[in-house]
């Protein structure tokens, strides 16, 4: 379980992620955001628009654990959805979704209860779950995603 300080702290990085996002990707041409991230993964673009897609997710399971009494929390196949033609769009919708979906995803988790941390669900790839797990898997999730566009940018000089 997290602590109250632990709690806060993840709320401001989901809170911050849509800045994060569009500073580590500003300036970067079509080329550089059609290139993959890591050997042999998806590319910087494919990168951001999953954010978009699985912090909705996120989001959602949240909610549902909150409302209802011990939800399932359903999987979608990221890398089929990675496939998808709208992830070859521009980034601007992408980044809209991540302005609108964190501002008020740190509203919602901002305003839960105590007792709110502590509700769960069941996840049928990660078993149970609760809003502290999803609170720090998704506080986490952009960074990690993030970190390696930073380092690409870094080692190529963009």
């Amino acid at each position: 379980m997290l602590t109250v300080a632990e709690r806060k702290e993840r709320i401001q990085q989901i809170e911050e992620l849509p800045d994060l996002v569009a500073t580590t990707i500003n300036g970067l041409s079509h080329q550089q955001l059609d290139t993959p991230y890591r050997d042999a993964s998806w590319t910087i673009r494919q990168v951001i628009h999953h954010l978009a897609d699985s912090h909705m997710n996120g989001y959602s399971r949240m909610r549902m654990v909150f409302t209802e009494d011990h939800p399932a929390l359903k999987p979608y196949d990221q890398d089929q959805w990675a496939k998808l033609q709208d992830v070859r769009l521009p980034l601007e919708p992408s980044l809209l979704i991540l302005r609108g979906l964190h501002h008020r995803w740190a509203e919602f988790l901002k305003s839960l209860p105590q007792d709110a941390w502590s509700a769960k669900g069941f996840h049928p790839e990660h078993g149970e779950m609760s809003m502290d797990d999803l609170l720090d898997e998704y506080a986490r999730h952009g960074r990690n995603h993030l970190e390696p566009i930073q380092r690409l940018r870094k080692q190529n000089g963009w």
